[in-house]
């Protein structure tokens, strides 16, 4: 038996944007399983999830990868946060979602998140020129070579972690803003892409250390002619993935526009600075859907409508939304009789 490291992490309580926050613990190893994994605490007061005179906050194991960054034996756990009673906290959104993915199992839904970030270095983001700005936007989105393309060392640095780790990263590109970037997970059922979102984004925060630079998931980092940051959410269930299930895509659009408002509230803060109609945006006032329209609400692909069956890409939520709470809204709006 040997010690390891094993990096406890699990999302605080600021509002109106939670964050991450973790700390390492030597355990006993090899770990193989995260049911080996022992709970832990720690001083909620500190995070905004307790007063200092109650402060204690429990660490519940849920999700085991293994560690990238210190290599070996070591882990990434993702935790749930509960109350010393047993209970979980009110800044745990996972234990939603674990009530929803159950309640609606039978569906079996289906999740790829497309998460959206900008680079920043100091107060600018990575690239552009100090005190001034870059060339219009219209280059840059998949671009290639270094008058284009600002922070590829990283991005590959991260994605090739990731894979380490054994997440589902499908994909990256460069997005349409320099210094923006973009990572796709999936798809995986909801409670693993949700974790997935989250232990991605711990590593590009964590060896954003290494560089100097800082990723930012706000939906607008620059105001003006350029477009925003977003987390859109490419989502299914069994029917829509089967034959004729193009049928099922569209009910499940018209069943997103009657509570267009109920998924806003909780797609993101400062969405309305991103969801303004231009920039590849439908207005957050509006709701419309359709065939391969990046200016809609909800986009069904091409390749859905040709196949007769697919997905659906939910393009509202923004790039700081918890995919917690996103699956679990779409889950519950679609899936409901």
């Amino acid at each position: 038996m040997s010690k390891i490291m094993a990096e406890y992490i699990w999302i605080d309580g600021h509002q109106p944007t939670q964050k991450l926050r973790s700390k390492t613990k030597i355990i006993d190893g090899p770990i193989t399983d995260v049911t080996q994994v022992p709970k832990w605490g720690f001083d909620g007061s500190s995070t905004r999830q307790a007063e200092g005179n109650h402060s204690d906050c429990l660490l519940y194991p849920v999700y085991l990868i293994q560690d990238p960054i210190r290599g070996g034996e070591n882990v990434l756990i993702m935790c749930e946060v509960f109350n010393p009673d047993g209970t979980p906290h009110e800044s745990n959104r996972r234990a939603g979602l674990r009530h929803i993915s159950e309640q609606y199992k039978t569906h079996e839904p289906l999740f790829g998140i497309e998460q959206e970030y900008t680079l920043f270095q100091g107060r600018s983001p990575l690239g552009w020129p100090d005190g001034g700005y870059p060339a219009p936007q219209g280059p840059f989105y998949c671009g290639v070579g270094s008058d284009e393309v600002f922070g590829r060392e990283l991005v590959e640095e991260h994605l090739e972690l990731c894979l380490e780790a054994g997440l589902g990263i499908s994909g990256i590109n460069a997005e349409v803003m320099p210094g923006q970037w973009e990572f796709q997970v999936g798809p995986l059922a909801p409670l693993e892409v949700s974790d997935e979102v989250w232990l991605a984004r711990w590593l590009l925060y964590r060896i954003g250390e290494d560089y100097g630079v800082s990723a930012t998931l706000h939906p607008k980092p620059v105001k003006g002619d350029w477009n925003g940051a977003g987390a859109h959410a490419n989502f299914s269930t069994k029917t829509m993935r089967e034959d004729g299930g193009l049928k099922f895509v569209k009910e499940a659009c018209k069943k997103l526009g009657k509570k267009h408002k109920e998924h806003i509230a909780v797609y993101g803060a400062h969405n309305e600075e991103r969801l303004t109609g231009l920039h590849e945006t439908c207005s957050i006032d509006d709701y419309r859907y359709g065939v391969s329209d990046r200016g809609a609400s909800v986009r069904i692909p091409m390749i859905t409508a040709s196949d007769g069956k697919g997905y659906l890409e939910d393009r509202r939520p923004a790039a700081n939304m918890d995919p917690y709470v996103v699956c679990a809204k779409l889950i519950e709006t679609v899936c409901e009789e």
